[in-house]
């Protein structure tokens, strides 16, 4: 069984997912309250932390811009356009939860290792590969000297 916030990332990817396909369709009509209300109405006795799971709904949806602006020179070699719409809002998804949400106190790893879940569950083979790897580089980037200090210790494990 997924854990709590697992399945509530879930319904996050699911929620983002319907409103970007639907903003993408021209349909009018959308509206992210409605969205949520219906998709958290759903779970809210089996979630603890809804609040969670409303913020990352919320925050992405009036961030894409800018998200999508953070993403571009992590995956240049894939147009935002040529990414899937489930991994573009897996990636989304992650961004903001690493960076735009301090007050979670959600190691990096987590949420990483989280993405990568919802790519193996959700995406195509080759999705998480994919999501790790910009979010491995989205993360190295923000965090160099951390970074820098877990490639030392990870070469001093392996015998280098």
């Amino acid at each position: 069984m997924a854990s709590n916030r697992h399945l509530g990332r879930i319904v996050a990817l699911q929620a983002l997912y319907e409103y970007d396909f639907r903003l993408r369709s021209g349909d009018a009509s959308v509206e992210i309250d409605e969205i949520i209300e219906r998709n958290l109405s759903r779970y809210k006795e089996t979630i603890d932390d809804l609040a969670f799971v409303e913020e990352l709904i919320r925050g992405v949806a009036a961030h894409t811009t800018e998200l999508d602006d953070k993403l571009r020179p992590l995956a240049p070699e894939w147009p935002l356009e040529q990414i899937s719409r489930i991994d573009h809002n897996i990636l989304r998804l992650s961004l903001y939860e690493l960076f735009d949400m301090p007050k979670s106190k959600i190691p990096s790893k987590v949420t990483i290792n989280e993405a990568v879940e919802l790519a193996k569950g959700f995406g195509a083979e080759n999705s998480s590969k994919f999501i790790n790897g910009v979010l491995g580089t989205a993360w190295r980037q923000a965090n160099p000297e951390e970074a820098a200090q877990a490639a030392e210790e990870k070469a001093q494990k392996e015998g280098k």
